[in-house]
């Protein structure tokens, strides 16, 4: 899965600059960008700035908060001086993407307080498109972006938004920009980048709904997968995160997370759950790693860290996981975890239950 984040950020910036250059003889201090409490002139500052500081947090990589610095521009710069810096901020961000490792983070408050270089691009691209339909609408202007832009959005940051058939008409809806057919309006949204979990040796890494579809597609996901990996419960389990995601009822903290190992930043293995907690507010749980990382503890560092995770948040009261009858390897990770055995018969399916309550 080739990480396009660049390439994205820059195309989006190129059609934006293109257009709103049409229109640097109008007054756009005077006229308001679209639904939005900014005028023309602070929306293109604002999306100057949030280009520049999506750079710096991806040059810097603070864990904790934002760089403390913000752009000023000079009294008297005209509109094609703030579209140059808004080009500047756009490049300075395309090489920080650029010279970011994949697995690198830096703080982004929404919502596990954290991004990767991919959920910056996005992040990016979305400010990008989004705000310039804002001033354009305030200018009277035209403006649809490729589609392949909205849907790079869409799948990175906003997992939890069913797709449509138009990308661009979907992002604008989300943002309540717009309407979709069948669909409430959006009044209050936040995009959501990735969940990831630490353990001792291994960084638990969330699967966007883009690299769930690349895995289901044959791809790697965006991971460098040990041993040709991933296994096939990995698949299988991008397979349902997906379906989930198509139908508007994915929820990205109970998805699929990768198992990333520390010291070589090699996916060994996928571990995740079935789904949302059920009626019950229990969770189903399941796992699998590549052959060649078996017998290291890692299933069980990892179902470990997951469980804690999961029993700390309020709507979560107990785990649950099937295994079969014969893989005393699984049932060894489940005990080893804290799981209990419940179930002293197999299942129809020939599985044996185990659980872990708060």
């Amino acid at each position: 899965m080739r990480d396009l984040g660049g390439e994205r950020v820059e195309e989006a910036v190129a059609g934006a600059l293109a257009l709103l250059r049409t229109a640097t003889d109008r007054d756009w201090d005077g006229v308001r960008a679209d639904r939005l409490e900014w005028n023309c002139q602070r929306t293109a500052e604002h999306l100057a700035g949030a280009l520049f500081a999506y750079a710096g947090q991806l040059a810097s990589r603070p864990r904790d908060a934002y760089v403390p610095f913000e752009i000023t521009l000079e009294e008297g710069t005209d509109q094609d001086g703030l579209l140059d810096v808004v080009g500047t901020a756009a490049a300075l961000l395309v090489a920080a993407f650029r010279a970011t490792p994949r697995r690198a983070r830096a703080f982004h408050p929404f919502p596990f307080r954290s991004a990767n270089r991919e959920g910056f691009a996005a992040m990016g691209v979305a400010e990008t498109l989004l705000h310039t339909r804002d001033i354009a609408d305030g200018l009277g202007l035209t403006y649809t972006p490729a589609p392949e832009l909205a849907e790079y959005v869409l799948t990175r940051i906003f997992p939890t938004v069913r797709p449509g058939p138009d990308p661009w008409q979907t992002l604008l809806w989300a943002t309540g920009r717009g309407e979709l057919p069948g669909r409430e309006p959006v009044t209050e949204w936040r995009w959501s980048n990735n969940l990831v979990l630490p353990a001792d040796r291994l960084t638990l890494e969330g699967v966007t709904p883009a690299a769930a579809a690349d895995l289901c597609a044959g791809g790697d996901g965006g991971f460098d997968w040990l041993d040709g990996g991933p296994f096939e419960g990995t698949l299988e389990a991008a397979g349902m995160m997906l379906k989930a995601y198509e139908a508007g009822v994915h929820r990205p903290e109970f998805g699929l997370f990768a198992l990333v190992r520390r010291s070589d930043g090699h996916a060994v293995g996928g571990m995740g759950f079935h789904g949302a907690p059920d009626e019950e507010v229990q969770a189903e749980v399941g796992y699998d790693l590549v052959e060649g990382a078996r017998g290291h503890g890692y299933a069980t560092e990892a179902l470990r860290a997951l469980s804690e995770w999961a029993l700390a948040r309020d709507d979560v009261r107990s785990l649950f996981a099937t295994v079969e009858a014969d893989n005393t390897p699984s049932q060894a990770v489940l005990s080893r975890a804290g799981f209990r055995q419940v179930s002293e018969d197999l299942d129809d399916e020939g599985l044996l239950a185990y659980q872990l309550r708060r």
